[in-house]
């Protein structure tokens, strides 16, 4: 029991800290006026969504567990009868570990999940229009997919799987993001000037981080130390690695060049796709899994341009479809022997393509839910208080104007 208390609790140390690593991933991707309106977006996700999440977004994400239904409950508002043992959890998730430190766990991925929006979205988002679409967006949105996937809720019930967030996180935030673009539009210049990435060290640091941190985001997610944990942080290292040479490869066939963004971009896009898969698959279906994805989603990168979205960080490329193609890839991959909790997959010998289908439906069950409430938040924040600022304010810079600070005093 100690050992797995232990474990956990480092691996929400660890998840806690890609969010400051997803601060300066994408805080080296934009403009040096707005580096700073970044980083507070990301780290002010922390502090807003921490609270939020003790007050009602975890008794609404795992209230009524194992109800197979929509949403939980009020039980556990401001964490109510939430302790040192596992007395409300322990049963269904089979994990030794106190409640507090579940439901703290938890709210690490409550945390980055929001934050994540802010690469689509970046250079031009009201500040107090953004903490209230976060906020709402945590209680409406994020909380019923997270009771949905991980509070035994309709697509548990179904028969779908989600080991670390594919569904919960990647899917969810990216359809977000795809949700808020359409309603706030391109930056100011737009496909006209140039709008390159203003210090890319930063953006390798930060992916650094988030690799980092993911060992825990992933491993962690087995809630305790044992094999299944063992498997996913393998898979969590081998996914990325791959990942990283699938999109350098395509890169350097369709560009002629291999670049340090490209690396960062493709080490996150394994990341990302392993998510829903580290715990259910084999180490040669991860490194599979992860090449295929730097390749899908680099092609993927197309799209903005062809629907003309100004989705600055690639969100989409590397979120949303990297997160649709590692929860459908799990269909095909999930292996028993490696968990047994989890059905053949269709490549895998003695499955079958139920679970493929059930991860498509809760793949496009997700996307759906998540694009049209997000759509419907934002369109309502942008009617009455405003989600983007003036022209004027993206001429002089969010640092200076939202902040009164700049990042580098020198410029």
């Amino acid at each position: 029991m100690e050992g797995n208390i232990a474990w956990v609790l480092i691996a929400t140390a660890l998840v806690l800290f890609m969010t400051p690593g997803l601060a300066f991933f994408y805080g080296g991707m934009v403009r040096s006026k707005n580096f700073l309106a970044m980083l507070m977006q990301n780290y002010f996700a922390i502090g807003l969504l921490a609270v939020l999440w003790v007050l009602l977004g975890a008794s609404l994400a795992f209230g009524n567990l194992g109800d197979g239904g929509l949403l939980g409950n009020f039980d556990f508002v401001g964490f109510k009868d939430i302790g040192a043992t596992n007395a409300n959890f322990g049963a269904f998730t089979g994990a030794d570990i106190p409640d507090s430190l579940f439901l703290t766990f938890q709210m690490t991925f409550a945390i980055i999940t929001p934050a994540l929006i802010t690469g689509a979205t970046a250079d031009r988002l009201k500040f107090a229009g953004y903490a209230v679409f976060i906020g709402l967006w945590l209680i409406l949105i994020y909380s019923p997919v997270a009771h949905w996937a991980f509070g035994g809720g309709w697509i548990a019930k179904m028969g779908a799987f989600d080991f670390a967030g594919g569904l919960v996180v990647h899917i969810n935030a990216g359809a977000a993001a795809l949700a808020v673009l359409l309603v706030i539009g391109a930056r100011k210049g737009h496909g006209k000037e140039p709008m390159a990435p203003h210090a890319l060290p930063w953006t390798m640091l930060g992916t650094g981080i988030l690799w980092f941190g993911w060992f825990g985001f992933n491993a962690g997610s087995a809630l305790g130390a044992n094999g299944v944990a063992a498997q996913a942080l393998l898979n969590t290292l081998i996914a990325p690695a791959a990942a990283m040479l699938g999109w350098l490869l395509i890169e350097k066939i369709k560009g002629k060049h291999v670049t340090t963004l490209g690396a960062a971009s493709g080490a996150v896009t394994g990341m990302v796709a392993i998510t829903p898969c580290a715990g259910f698959v084999g180490t040669m279906p991860a490194m599979i899994i992860g090449f295929l994805a730097g390749i899908v989603c680099y092609l993927a990168l197309s799209i903005k341009e062809k629907f003309k979205l100004d989705d600055a960080l690639d969100v989409l490329a590397v979120h949303l479809v990297g997160g649709l193609f590692g929860s459908v890839a799990l269909g095909f991959f999930a292996d028993p022997a490696i968990n047994e909790l989890v059905p053949a997959g269709l490549l895998i010998d003695g499955g079958g393509a139920d679970l493929l289908i059930d991860q498509i439906v809760a793949s496009a069950a997700v996307f759906a839910f998540a694009f049209v409430g997000s759509f419907i938040i934002a369109k309502a924040i942008d009617a009455t208080i405003g989600l983007r600022v003036d022209e004027e304010t993206e001429d002089i810079g969010l640092d200076q104007v939202l902040h009164a600070e700049t990042a580098y005093n020198n410029l």
